[in-house]
């Protein structure tokens, strides 16, 4: 018998639409309800959405049995089938990664909700729940009598029903974890072992605030800040424009290849410490959201590792070789994010800096063969004259700044059966996106060779080209 359980709320948790109208109009469809759809109660399942649950949503609980009186009972759970696969629709895959931890972790899965038992079992049957704590209705003779069994499964009577299923299953309820959105299942979070506020309405927030619980948000990977239920990449995306990077002329073109929703894995060359500020400037000005995969150190440095934290961003270590970073950009492009990185993996030093012919790992390429996702390719340059590799700080010329180009371009033809093939595929795309004397042979001076090592570098330019001893070399790895 397991020792731990994990319970999950239905509405604004799992899903982040609001089920009883989904629910609503397909008992209406069955000849069952009333049809539904006029403003008032159109305006009342956006303000839940948004805003979450009030005392309104215990009390029509309450009521919801009177309006069943002398329904089918065959005709509705056909109807609940039916809802059922549409709000299956609405379970993102970071939900349901989240549901097979637990299951992967041994422990039974219980959807605890408000809404009504012969409603959401088969939605649970569905997602492959082991069980529903739910409010149910008494029904005789194969139809609804109009009458509670029991009581209505919302706020502390969620706790106490909760309770009473652990006993029944000898699951320590201190072990376990519940998932909610809403302030009036803070009774039940507060004697779980391991409570989780799920996209919380304003009184749980703060609830889960002082009390020091998680916050996730199952739409999105982990990690997700968001105010209001907005991400904070789209409160600050206003701000982000070419206009207002000071020490920069940045001219950004071919932004409509963007796809405008869906996943997509957007790839660019690396030259300088500023591209990610053009990236995040090319993928606000396409008006999408995105997960950036960085080097550790990045998410080392105070305040910018946390805002890439923040923002979902993708913490590689190259050092262990581990595939966890893949993992997590697999999971984002398939809840339907755009994943950015730069398949070189790091700024080429010395010599490399001036290739013509750019040379990639493979991690967009294993990205894309395991996502299918669009893999679409931005060209930079003249980022190395605003914050060149050998400079600590960024150069701060306002007077006269340098031009810095972001050029995107369509989405990459690959094959999906060979990583190197693929990925000179995406290398190629990039470098048709720079300019002219970027495909030139070029012979650098020692001034610019100098530019592209790191302060202090101390090695040999002619043997270095980022290689590591034990590795195989820059085609092959983990990207950053």
């Amino acid at each position: 018998m397991a020792n731990s359980a994990a319970f999950f709320d239905l509405d604004r948790t799992l899903v982040g639409v609001a089920s009883p109208k989904i629910y609503q109009r397909h008992l209406a469809a069955a000849g069952l309800a009333a049809s539904g759809g006029n403003a008032i109660s159109d305006a009342f399942f956006k303000i839940f959405e948004i805003a979450g649950e009030t005392a309104l949503v215990g009390q029509s609980a309450k009521l919801a049995p009177k309006a069943s009186k002398g329904w089918n009972v065959d005709r509705t759970i056909q109807a609940a089938q039916a809802a059922a696969e549409e709000i299956e629709t609405h379970v993102s895959e970071f939900a349901h990664a989240e549901l097979q931890r637990h299951r992967d972790a041994g422990r039974p899965i219980v959807l605890a909700t408000t809404t009504p038992e012969h409603l959401v079992r088969p939605l649970a049957a569905l997602l492959n729940f082991d069980d529903v704590v739910a409010t149910r209705w008494v029904q005789a003779d194969g139809k609804f009598t109009g009458e509670l069994d029991g009581e209505v499964v919302w706020g502390p009577a969620k706790r106490d029903a909760v309770r009473r299923w652990c006993d029944e299953n000898e699951v320590s309820i201190g072990s376990s974890w519940a998932y909610s959105d809403s302030y009036y299942d803070s009774a039940l979070l507060d004697v779980v072992g391991n409570p989780v506020a799920v996209n919380p309405d304003p009184r749980l927030a703060a609830t889960a605030a002082l009390n020091n619980w998680p916050i996730r948000f199952l739409d999105k990977p982990e990690g997700i800040v968001k105010l209001g239920g907005v991400e904070v990449q789209e409160i600050l995306r206003p701000f982000v424009r070419p206009e207002l990077i000071p020490n920069a002329k940045v001219e950004l073109s071919g932004l409509e290849h963007i796809p405008d929703d869906g996943p997509a894995i957007v790839v660019g060359n690396h030259r300088s410490y500023f591209d990610p500020t053009i990236m995040m400037t090319v993928l606000a000005r396409a008006g999408r959201n995105a997960r950036y995969l960085g080097k550790k150190e990045v998410f080392d440095v105070p305040v910018i590792g946390a805002m890439l934290q923040a923002g979902g961003g993708i913490r590689v270590d190259r050092g262990t070789g581990s595939d966890e970073p893949l993992a997590a950009a697999i999971k984002a492009v398939n809840g339907g994010d755009i994943v950015v990185m730069m398949p070189q993996g790091t700024i080429p030093r010395g010599p490399a800096f001036f290739d013509p012919v750019l040379k990639g790992r493979w991690g967009a390429a294993r990205l894309a063969e395991a996502t299918r996702a669009p893999v679409i390719p931005v060209g930079l340059w003249g980022t190395e004259k605003v914050w060149p590799r050998s400079a600590r700080l960024p150069n701060l010329n306002f007077i006269d700044p340098p031009t810095v180009t972001g050029v995107v371009g369509t989405q990459v033809e690959l094959g999906y059966d060979d990583l190197d093939a693929d990925t000179e595929a995406i290398m190629t795309a990039i470098a048709a996106l720079l300019p002219p004397e970027a495909r030139q042979p070029h012979t650098p001076t020692p001034e610019e060779l100098a530019a592209t090592y790191p302060p202090g570098w101390e090695g040999d330019p002619e043997l270095e080209h980022d290689r590591r001893p034990g590795t195989d070399g820059p085609t092959k790895g983990s990207d950053a």
